[in-house]
Protein backbone atom coordinates (compact mmCIF):
# COMPACT_ATOMS: atom_id res chain seq x y z
CA UNK A 1 0.00 0.00 0.00
CA UNK A 2 1.38 3.52 -0.24
CA UNK A 3 2.22 4.87 2.88
CA UNK A 4 1.20 8.89 2.15
CA UNK A 5 -2.14 9.39 3.95
CA UNK A 6 -3.24 11.13 0.71
CA UNK A 7 -5.85 13.11 2.26
CA UNK A 8 -3.63 15.50 3.86
CA UNK A 9 -2.40 16.76 0.26
CA UNK A 10 -5.77 17.95 -0.43
CA UNK A 11 -6.83 21.35 0.29
CA UNK A 12 -9.75 20.97 2.20
CA UNK A 13 -12.32 24.06 2.24
CA UNK A 14 -15.77 25.00 3.70
CA UNK A 15 -18.91 24.09 2.34
CA UNK A 16 -20.41 27.13 1.05
CA UNK A 17 -23.26 27.90 3.77
CA UNK A 18 -24.73 30.91 1.68
CA UNK A 19 -28.62 31.49 0.84
CA UNK A 20 -29.85 28.73 -1.52
CA UNK A 21 -32.81 28.22 -3.89
CA UNK A 22 -34.23 26.27 -6.65
CA UNK A 23 -32.35 28.69 -9.05
CA UNK A 24 -29.26 27.76 -6.70
CA UNK A 25 -30.35 23.92 -7.53
CA UNK A 26 -30.22 24.34 -11.62
CA UNK A 27 -27.58 26.29 -11.80
CA UNK A 28 -25.28 23.91 -9.80
CA UNK A 29 -27.16 21.20 -11.87
CA UNK A 30 -25.85 22.70 -14.99
CA UNK A 31 -21.85 22.52 -13.39
CA UNK A 32 -22.32 19.18 -12.53
CA UNK A 33 -24.10 18.44 -15.92
CA UNK A 34 -21.12 20.43 -18.29
CA UNK A 35 -20.04 18.66 -20.48
CA UNK A 36 -16.41 20.53 -21.09
CA UNK A 37 -16.03 21.39 -17.39
CA UNK A 38 -18.26 18.78 -15.12
CA UNK A 39 -18.02 19.81 -11.50
CA UNK A 40 -19.74 18.89 -8.51
CA UNK A 41 -18.15 21.51 -6.24
CA UNK A 42 -21.64 23.87 -6.17
CA UNK A 43 -23.85 20.49 -5.95
CA UNK A 44 -22.30 19.03 -3.36
CA UNK A 45 -22.20 22.39 -1.57
CA UNK A 46 -26.05 22.47 -1.93
CA UNK A 47 -26.38 18.81 -0.79
CA UNK A 48 -24.65 19.83 2.64
CA UNK A 49 -26.88 22.58 3.10
CA UNK A 50 -30.09 20.79 2.78
CA UNK A 51 -28.74 17.50 5.26
CA UNK A 52 -29.45 19.15 8.41
CA UNK A 53 -33.20 19.16 7.30
CA UNK A 54 -34.56 17.11 9.90
CA UNK A 55 -36.91 14.81 8.23
CA UNK A 56 -34.64 14.05 4.98
CA UNK A 57 -31.86 12.86 7.62
CA UNK A 58 -34.56 10.53 9.19
CA UNK A 59 -35.75 8.60 6.23
CA UNK A 60 -31.79 8.61 5.14
CA UNK A 61 -30.64 7.56 8.59
CA UNK A 62 -33.38 4.89 8.50
CA UNK A 63 -32.55 3.31 4.45
CA UNK A 64 -28.89 3.18 5.83
CA UNK A 65 -29.52 1.86 9.26
CA UNK A 66 -31.83 -1.12 7.89
CA UNK A 67 -28.01 -2.26 5.89
CA UNK A 68 -26.02 -1.27 8.89
CA UNK A 69 -27.81 -3.23 11.83
CA UNK A 70 -28.61 -6.60 9.24
CA UNK A 71 -26.29 -9.53 10.43
CA UNK A 72 -23.31 -10.50 8.22
CA UNK A 73 -20.87 -12.70 7.91
CA UNK A 74 -18.02 -14.24 5.71
CA UNK A 75 -18.11 -17.50 3.84
CA UNK A 76 -16.02 -19.74 2.15
CA UNK A 77 -16.46 -23.06 0.60
CA UNK A 78 -20.46 -22.50 1.60
CA UNK A 79 -19.05 -22.50 5.28
CA UNK A 80 -18.88 -19.25 7.56
CA UNK A 81 -15.92 -18.07 8.68
CA UNK A 82 -15.50 -16.70 12.14
CA UNK A 83 -11.95 -15.06 11.32
CA UNK A 84 -13.24 -12.29 10.01
CA UNK A 85 -16.66 -11.56 12.86
CA UNK A 86 -14.06 -9.36 14.78
CA UNK A 87 -13.29 -7.25 11.53
CA UNK A 88 -16.94 -6.45 10.72
CA UNK A 89 -17.28 -5.04 14.47
CA UNK A 90 -15.34 -2.80 14.21
CA UNK A 91 -15.85 0.77 13.99
CA UNK A 92 -13.83 1.11 10.35
CA UNK A 93 -15.53 -1.54 8.40
CA UNK A 94 -19.03 -0.25 9.64
CA UNK A 95 -17.82 3.09 7.71
CA UNK A 96 -17.30 1.19 4.56
CA UNK A 97 -20.35 0.20 5.17
CA UNK A 98 -21.77 3.36 5.63
CA UNK A 99 -20.02 5.07 2.44
CA UNK A 100 -20.77 2.01 0.08
CA UNK A 101 -24.86 3.11 1.32
CA UNK A 102 -24.26 6.75 1.24
CA UNK A 103 -22.65 6.93 -2.65
CA UNK A 104 -26.56 6.35 -3.12
CA UNK A 105 -27.28 9.79 -2.19
CA UNK A 106 -24.47 11.31 -3.12
CA UNK A 107 -23.52 9.57 -6.88
CA UNK A 108 -19.74 9.49 -5.74
CA UNK A 109 -18.10 8.55 -2.61
CA UNK A 110 -14.11 7.63 -1.96
CA UNK A 111 -12.01 5.45 0.56
CA UNK A 112 -8.69 5.91 1.89
CA UNK A 113 -7.06 3.21 3.47
CA UNK A 114 -4.31 3.60 6.15
CA UNK A 115 -1.58 1.49 5.87
CA UNK A 116 -1.11 -0.48 9.42
CA UNK A 117 -1.92 -3.18 11.64
CA UNK A 118 -6.06 -2.73 11.45
CA UNK A 119 -7.87 -1.18 9.15
CA UNK A 120 -8.04 2.54 9.26
CA UNK A 121 -10.02 4.56 7.17
CA UNK A 122 -10.46 8.24 6.13
CA UNK A 123 -13.93 9.31 3.59
CA UNK A 124 -12.52 11.49 0.67
CA UNK A 125 -14.03 15.09 0.76
CA UNK A 126 -16.17 14.28 -2.63
CA UNK A 127 -15.77 17.51 -3.98
CA UNK A 128 -12.14 16.56 -4.70
CA UNK A 129 -13.22 13.46 -6.80
CA UNK A 130 -13.22 14.11 -10.59
CA UNK A 131 -14.55 10.92 -12.22
CA UNK A 132 -14.27 12.72 -15.95
CA UNK A 133 -10.58 13.12 -15.09
CA UNK A 134 -10.07 10.18 -12.94
CA UNK A 135 -8.23 12.10 -10.16
CA UNK A 136 -8.20 13.30 -7.05
CA UNK A 137 -7.95 16.85 -7.47
CA UNK A 138 -5.99 18.82 -4.51
CA UNK A 139 -8.57 21.86 -5.28
CA UNK A 140 -12.30 21.39 -5.16
CA UNK A 141 -12.70 23.34 -8.61
CA UNK A 142 -9.20 22.04 -9.95
CA UNK A 143 -8.00 20.07 -12.58
CA UNK A 144 -4.65 18.57 -11.51
CA UNK A 145 -4.12 16.33 -8.54
CA UNK A 146 -3.78 12.18 -8.03
CA UNK A 147 -4.82 9.39 -10.70
CA UNK A 148 -7.19 7.50 -8.32
CA UNK A 149 -6.59 4.11 -10.47
CA UNK A 150 -2.72 3.61 -9.61
CA UNK A 151 -3.59 4.08 -5.60
CA UNK A 152 -4.23 0.65 -4.20
CA UNK A 153 -4.90 1.86 -1.05
CA UNK A 154 -7.89 4.11 -2.47
CA UNK A 155 -11.63 3.08 -3.76
CA UNK A 156 -13.62 5.23 -5.38
CA UNK A 157 -17.26 4.20 -5.76
CA UNK A 158 -20.22 5.45 -7.95
CA UNK A 159 -20.79 5.83 -11.30
CA UNK A 160 -19.07 8.37 -13.36
CA UNK A 161 -22.37 10.05 -14.35
CA UNK A 162 -24.27 9.34 -11.02
CA UNK A 163 -25.61 12.80 -8.88
CA UNK A 164 -27.11 10.43 -6.69
CA UNK A 165 -30.57 10.15 -5.03
CA UNK A 166 -29.82 13.92 -3.41
CA UNK A 167 -30.32 15.71 -6.58
CA UNK A 168 -33.97 14.56 -6.87
CA UNK A 169 -34.30 15.40 -3.04
CA UNK A 170 -33.09 18.97 -3.02
CA UNK A 171 -36.21 20.95 -4.18
CA UNK A 172 -38.50 19.84 -2.06
CA UNK A 173 -36.11 20.77 1.00
CA UNK A 174 -35.29 23.87 -0.50
CA UNK A 175 -39.48 24.51 -1.20
CA UNK A 176 -40.40 23.23 2.78
CA UNK A 177 -37.28 25.81 3.99
CA UNK A 178 -39.35 28.33 1.86
CA UNK A 179 -42.64 27.99 3.49
CA UNK A 180 -41.18 27.33 6.77
CA UNK A 181 -39.98 30.71 6.61
CA UNK A 182 -43.45 31.89 5.19
CA UNK A 183 -44.90 29.79 8.08
CA UNK A 184 -42.84 31.46 11.03
CA UNK A 185 -43.56 35.01 9.19
CA UNK A 186 -47.16 34.10 9.81
CA UNK A 187 -47.65 33.47 13.23
CA UNK A 188 -45.48 36.13 14.30
CA UNK A 189 -47.43 38.76 12.14
CA UNK A 190 -50.92 36.90 13.31
CA UNK A 191 -50.25 34.38 16.45
CA UNK A 192 -50.68 37.56 18.42
CA UNK A 193 -53.57 40.09 18.48
CA UNK A 194 -52.70 43.43 16.89
CA UNK A 195 -53.64 46.47 19.00
CA UNK A 196 -54.91 49.69 17.45
CA UNK A 197 -55.36 53.18 19.00
CA UNK A 198 -56.37 55.66 17.70
CA UNK A 199 -56.28 59.31 18.84
CA UNK A 200 -57.21 63.02 17.72
CA UNK A 201 -54.81 63.77 15.43
CA UNK A 202 -54.28 67.79 16.72
CA UNK A 203 -53.50 66.01 20.15
CA UNK A 204 -50.35 65.68 20.51
CA UNK A 205 -49.58 65.05 24.09
CA UNK A 206 -52.76 62.27 23.90
CA UNK A 207 -50.46 60.76 21.21
CA UNK A 208 -47.50 60.43 23.25
CA UNK A 209 -49.13 59.13 26.03
CA UNK A 210 -50.40 56.29 23.61
CA UNK A 211 -47.30 55.59 22.45
CA UNK A 212 -45.66 55.21 25.57
CA UNK A 213 -48.23 52.75 26.91
CA UNK A 214 -47.80 50.50 23.94
CA UNK A 215 -44.24 50.64 24.10
CA UNK A 216 -44.75 48.89 27.55
CA UNK A 217 -47.47 46.62 26.82
CA UNK A 218 -45.27 44.28 24.95
CA UNK A 219 -44.14 42.94 22.04
CA UNK A 220 -47.05 42.52 19.64
CA UNK A 221 -47.76 44.00 16.83
CA UNK A 222 -48.85 47.63 17.63
CA UNK A 223 -50.93 50.73 15.39
CA UNK A 224 -51.75 54.90 16.31
CA UNK A 225 -53.75 56.20 14.06
CA UNK A 226 -55.88 59.50 13.78
CA UNK A 227 -59.17 58.87 14.11
CA UNK A 228 -59.88 60.61 11.20
CA UNK A 229 -58.02 58.12 8.63
CA UNK A 230 -59.78 55.55 7.11
CA UNK A 231 -58.24 52.49 8.18
CA UNK A 232 -58.75 48.67 7.07
CA UNK A 233 -56.50 46.05 7.60
CA UNK A 234 -55.91 42.75 5.46
CA UNK A 235 -54.89 40.40 8.05
CA UNK A 236 -54.70 37.48 5.57
CA UNK A 237 -57.02 34.92 7.84
CA UNK A 238 -59.72 34.86 5.61
CA UNK A 239 -58.27 31.97 3.57
CA UNK A 240 -55.36 30.63 5.52
CA UNK A 241 -57.03 31.41 9.47
CA UNK A 242 -54.67 28.52 11.56
CA UNK A 243 -51.83 28.69 9.00
CA UNK A 244 -52.85 25.25 7.64
CA UNK A 245 -51.72 26.59 3.91
CA UNK A 246 -48.00 26.37 4.90
CA UNK A 247 -48.63 23.02 7.16
CA UNK A 248 -49.98 21.11 4.04
CA UNK A 249 -47.68 22.07 2.54
CA UNK A 250 -44.36 20.87 4.24
CA UNK A 251 -46.36 17.57 4.63
CA UNK A 252 -46.55 17.53 0.96
CA UNK A 253 -42.62 18.35 0.80
CA UNK A 254 -42.03 15.64 3.43
CA UNK A 255 -44.22 12.91 1.71
CA UNK A 256 -42.35 13.31 -1.69
CA UNK A 257 -39.01 13.43 0.18
CA UNK A 258 -39.82 9.68 1.80
CA UNK A 259 -41.53 8.50 -1.65
CA UNK A 260 -38.15 9.36 -3.53
CA UNK A 261 -36.07 7.40 -0.69
CA UNK A 262 -37.59 5.09 1.32
CA UNK A 263 -40.67 4.37 -2.35
CA UNK A 264 -43.29 5.06 0.74
CA UNK A 265 -44.79 7.63 2.88
CA UNK A 266 -46.46 5.19 5.69
CA UNK A 267 -43.27 3.51 7.18
CA UNK A 268 -42.43 6.93 8.63
CA UNK A 269 -45.45 9.22 8.64
CA UNK A 270 -49.14 8.42 9.29
CA UNK A 271 -51.48 9.41 6.32
CA UNK A 272 -55.67 10.52 7.56
CA UNK A 273 -56.54 7.27 5.55
CA UNK A 274 -53.99 4.84 6.84
CA UNK A 275 -55.15 1.26 7.97
CA UNK A 276 -53.50 -1.69 7.98
CA UNK A 277 -53.31 -3.24 4.54
CA UNK A 278 -52.13 -0.09 3.17
CA UNK A 279 -49.71 0.19 6.26
CA UNK A 280 -48.42 -3.70 4.84
CA UNK A 281 -48.61 -2.68 1.69
CA UNK A 282 -45.86 0.31 1.97
CA UNK A 283 -44.18 -1.72 4.33
CA UNK A 284 -43.45 -4.37 1.79
CA UNK A 285 -42.23 -1.42 -0.70
CA UNK A 286 -39.77 -0.74 1.79
CA UNK A 287 -38.14 -4.34 2.12
CA UNK A 288 -37.80 -4.39 -1.71
CA UNK A 289 -35.90 -1.09 -1.23
CA UNK A 290 -33.76 -2.69 1.51
CA UNK A 291 -33.39 -5.87 -0.16
CA UNK A 292 -32.11 -3.82 -3.18
CA UNK A 293 -29.69 -2.37 -0.87
CA UNK A 294 -28.24 -5.41 0.69
CA UNK A 295 -27.99 -6.74 -2.43
CA UNK A 296 -25.69 -3.66 -4.07
CA UNK A 297 -23.54 -3.45 -0.50
CA UNK A 298 -22.75 -6.99 -0.71
CA UNK A 299 -21.64 -6.63 -3.98
CA UNK A 300 -19.61 -3.70 -3.18
CA UNK A 301 -18.15 -5.21 -0.22
CA UNK A 302 -17.34 -8.27 -2.51
CA UNK A 303 -15.53 -6.06 -4.96
CA UNK A 304 -11.72 -7.40 -6.40
CA UNK A 305 -10.69 -3.85 -4.90
CA UNK A 306 -12.10 -4.21 -1.49
CA UNK A 307 -10.90 -7.91 -1.09
CA UNK A 308 -7.19 -6.62 -1.72
CA UNK A 309 -7.31 -3.89 0.46
CA UNK A 310 -8.33 -6.74 3.30
CA UNK A 311 -6.13 -8.88 2.10
CA UNK A 312 -3.05 -6.54 2.59
CA UNK A 313 -4.28 -5.96 5.97
CA UNK A 314 -3.75 -9.39 6.76
CA UNK A 315 -7.32 -10.93 6.58
CA UNK A 316 -7.84 -14.42 4.41
CA UNK A 317 -10.64 -13.36 2.54
CA UNK A 318 -9.12 -15.30 -0.63
CA UNK A 319 -11.98 -17.27 -2.34
CA UNK A 320 -14.60 -16.17 0.16
CA UNK A 321 -17.41 -13.55 0.01
CA UNK A 322 -19.45 -11.23 2.43
CA UNK A 323 -23.67 -12.74 3.09
CA UNK A 324 -25.91 -11.04 4.88
CA UNK A 325 -28.11 -13.16 6.53
CA UNK A 326 -31.40 -13.99 5.23
CA UNK A 327 -34.49 -12.50 6.70
CA UNK A 328 -37.26 -15.07 7.89
CA UNK A 329 -40.79 -14.47 7.15
CA UNK A 330 -43.24 -17.34 8.31
CA UNK A 331 -46.25 -15.93 6.76
CA UNK A 332 -44.35 -15.87 3.23
CA UNK A 333 -42.04 -19.25 3.69
CA UNK A 334 -45.26 -20.87 5.13
CA UNK A 335 -47.19 -20.67 1.64
CA UNK A 336 -43.73 -21.04 -0.21
CA UNK A 337 -43.31 -24.46 1.48
CA UNK A 338 -46.22 -26.15 0.57
CA UNK A 339 -45.69 -25.01 -3.10
CA UNK A 340 -41.80 -26.19 -2.68
CA UNK A 341 -42.87 -29.22 -1.11
CA UNK A 342 -44.94 -30.18 -4.29
CA UNK A 343 -42.55 -29.38 -6.43
CA UNK A 344 -39.74 -31.36 -5.02
CA UNK A 345 -41.90 -34.27 -5.55
CA UNK A 346 -41.36 -33.74 -9.58
CA UNK A 347 -38.03 -31.53 -9.66
CA UNK A 348 -35.72 -32.33 -6.88
CA UNK A 349 -35.38 -28.45 -5.93
CA UNK A 350 -31.52 -29.59 -4.65
CA UNK A 351 -29.51 -28.17 -1.28
CA UNK A 352 -28.44 -25.10 -2.32
CA UNK A 353 -32.37 -24.14 -3.10
CA UNK A 354 -33.21 -25.23 0.23
CA UNK A 355 -30.51 -23.20 1.72
CA UNK A 356 -31.15 -19.97 0.08
CA UNK A 357 -34.41 -19.73 0.15
CA UNK A 358 -35.05 -20.96 3.99
CA UNK A 359 -31.29 -21.04 5.93
CA UNK A 360 -31.67 -24.98 6.28
CA UNK A 361 -31.06 -28.47 4.53
CA UNK A 362 -30.46 -31.67 5.29
CA UNK A 363 -26.77 -32.47 5.01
Amino acid sequence: MKKDIIINELIIRSADRGRKDIASWRNALKSAESVYYPNRSRLYDLYEDILPDGHLSGIIGKRIDAVLNKPLYFESDGKKRPELDDLMATAGFRKVVRTIMETVFWGLSGLEFVPGNSMEVNVLPRKHIKPDLGILAFEQNGTSGMAYQDLDNVWIMGDPGDLGILLKCAPYCLYKRASMADWAQYIELFGQPVKIIKYDSYDDQTKAELKKILDESGSSLSMMIPKQADFEMKDGKQNNGDGNLQLSFIKAMNEELSITVLGNTETTTSAYSTGYAQSKVHLQQQFEITKSDLVYTAGMLNQPKFLSVLEAYGYPVGGGRFVFSKDTDIDYLKARIAIDAEINKIVPLGRQYWLDTYGICAE
